[in-house]
């Protein structure tokens, strides 16, 4: 008997996520225990790579997502093949953070309900294990920051201007001696 890591006294059941997905599943919290052969299969289905660098594909801050976590979500929970704690992957989106557990023995994956249509979404689906590498978080951390700052540029400049400055900075960052060219406008505020 395989219980829920969440609704501690309930059976999980087999079940189908979106996009075919062979999972346990729990009928009162409806989240989903992936196994990781299941989870391998259907990746390899796909034709994925798993051996692929980490890539973002879509920016999940600055995805257009409604998405409320549940309230199971900070709880603490056990692997329910091995018994492990699971470890938390973290996913911000522009209004919440949730997240995705996994199980550091057996590697398999626990979604709380409605999560796996969001990873979906997110086109993490087939590369959950991104959630959980330093160098996808990284990668997430550095192109929010740059969208932020570009928002910003256009929010202070306006549009007109701003797309001046992206382009100015794209000529300078391709030439070789781009660099005396920021020195110059340096300068010239300095002034």
């Amino acid at each position: 008997m395989v219980l829920c890591p969440k609704e501690l006294k309930v059976e999980l059941s087999d079940g189908i996520l979106s996009g075919e997905l062979p999972a346990l599943c729990c009928p009162d919290c409806e989240g989903a225990w992936i196994r990781p052969e299941s989870y391998a299969e259907w990746q390899d289905k796909r034709g994925v790579d798993r051996d692929a660098a980490p890539q973002v594909t879509i920016l999940p801050t600055q995805a257009d997502i409604n998405f409320q976590p549940v309230s199971l979500d900070n709880r603490a929970a056990l692997c329910p093949d091995c018994k492990n704690y699971l470890v938390r992957g973290r996913v911000q989106l522009p209004e919440v953070t949730f997240f995705v557990e996994r199980c550091p023995n057996c590697r398999g994956y626990w979604c709380d309900r409605g999560e796996w249509e969001v990873l979906q979404q997110l086109q993490l689906d087939q590369h959950l294990d991104y959630i959980f590498n330093d160098q996808w978080q990284s990668q997430v951390k550095e192109l929010d920051f740059a969208a932020r700052e570009k928002a910003a540029t256009i929010d202070k400049l306006g549009p007109e201007i701003a797309a001046k400055v992206f382009e100015l900075a794209q000529l300078l960052e391709a030439h070789p001696e781009g660099d005396f060219g920021v020195a110059y406008l340096m300068r010239r505020f300095e002034e």
